[in-house]
């Protein structure tokens, strides 16, 4: 019986799933959206070759579409702005994707015929991609920053058009190089006589920031010292990390002893009345002693940013970044029955050890982190 319901479940959803792919097709072609409503009734098709509605669906979406895009490429035809071919891209990649959607359906293709546009399509790609090339080839002629990042854009989409045709790799190459602001990023070692520490965390967080610098700007590139010596890079910016001040595991210990009293009456003693044992209630009372260790640690991080060709200094902040660790127990002395239920687990807690002091160093410095990524991410947006 279970076997059977388990069975009927099945079926059941899988009905259903049928059944809402064909309504979201009907839906799309009463709304004219034809491309969509072929895609949909050809993945019916496919799991249910003989899906009667499906069919009259696809049969009815198809030449829509097909008069749909072939009318958009005839009036692009008289169009005359430079990248009117790849609007031909467009509409011929279009059909073509539901050529090859109908011809991969066995049942698909015995009720509409497509067409095939790849001849079309092919010219129309060759012919945009000339002219974006040209006009990438035009604009980094001029040899300025803003007129490579121009001649990049072109290049750029030149590649999506065609990708690696011709030497279109080594054009996106060479405009990137002069569309890029160069930063090299200088983070000067922390030394302490104190302790060992080192800043070696926050060095590494902040270079895989900006080698994604994509969030940012893409014609914004970062090198550290190293690579801009080993590429011979002519930098834009300096930019100098210097930790000016900080303290590691600064301790303070409070301490506080107050008298507790229960909250409820509870059995003191006893005493006997006659022959019986008569029970005596009272409050008790406890000296419990609360302790808390603080261990405080914080920096200031110095952040220069210098124009290197004019050799001044554009903009300087400082960030600051603290971090505070806590350990809290107690003791009593007196009647356990005076303290509360969290009294007695602090009274159960330890002192424990703070954590080293490389471990604070990091831990403080993740704020710095924070901030000085967001101050780039919105200094660096601009160029």
């Amino acid at each position: 019986m279970k076997k059977h319901l388990f069975i009927l479940s099945i079926l059941a959803i899988c009905f259903g799933a049928l059944f809402q792919a064909c309504k979201s097709a009907k839906k799309s072609l009463k709304k004219g959206n034809y491309d969509d409503s072929v895609l949909r009734a050809v993945e019916k098709l496919r799991s249910t070759p003989n899906h009667l509605s499906s069919l009259d669906i696809l049969k009815a979406a198809y030449p829509n579409a097909l008069d749909l895009h072939l009318g958009e490429i005839a009036r692009n035809k008289n169009a005359t702005h430079l990248f009117r071919f790849e609007t031909e891209v467009h509409e011929y990649e279009t059909l073509n994707k539901l050529y090859d959607a109908i011809n991969r359906c066995t049942p698909c293709a015995k009720v509409v015929t497509a067409q095939n546009f790849e001849t079309e399509e092919k010219d129309a790609r060759q012919r945009a991609f000339s002219i974006r090339y040209t006009e990438g080839e035009k604009a980094f002629s001029n040899g300025t920053r803003p007129n490579a990042r121009i001649a990049y854009e072109h290049f750029e989409k030149a590649n999506e058009l065609l990708p690696g045709y011709k030497d279109i790799q080594q054009k996106l190459d060479d405009s990137f190089d002069i569309a890029t602001f160069k930063v090299v990023v200088e983070q000067v070692l922390v030394t302490s006589r104190a302790y060992q520490l080192s800043n070696a965390y926050f060095q590494d967080r902040i270079n895989e920031f900006l080698h994604t610098n994509r969030r940012m700007n893409k014609f914004v590139r970062f090198y550290t010292p190293g690579e801009a010596t080993e590429t011979k890079v002519k930098p834009d910016h300096v930019i100098t990390l210097q930790f000016d001040d900080f303290v590691v595991g600064q301790t303070l210990i409070e301490k506080n002893t107050e008298t507790v009293t229960s909250k409820d009456s509870v059995k003191v003693s006893e005493k006997t009345v006659g022959k019986v044992k008569v029970p005596i209630y009272g409050k008790v009372t406890a000296k419990l002693t609360k302790n808390r260790k603080t261990v405080h640690s914080s920096g200031l991080l110095d952040m220069r940013i210098e124009d290197f060709q004019a050799k001044r200094i554009v903009n300087q902040e400082k960030f600051t970044g603290e971090y505070n660790w806590m350990c809290e127990w107690a003791n009593y002395n007196g009647d356990e029955r005076a303290l509360t239920p969290a009294e007695i687990r602090m009274c159960k807690s330890q002192e424990l050890l703070p954590p080293a002091p490389q471990d604070l160093f990091v831990e403080f410095s993740k704020p710095i982190y924070d901030r000085v990524t967001n101050r780039l991410r919105t200094y660096y947006a601009k160029y």
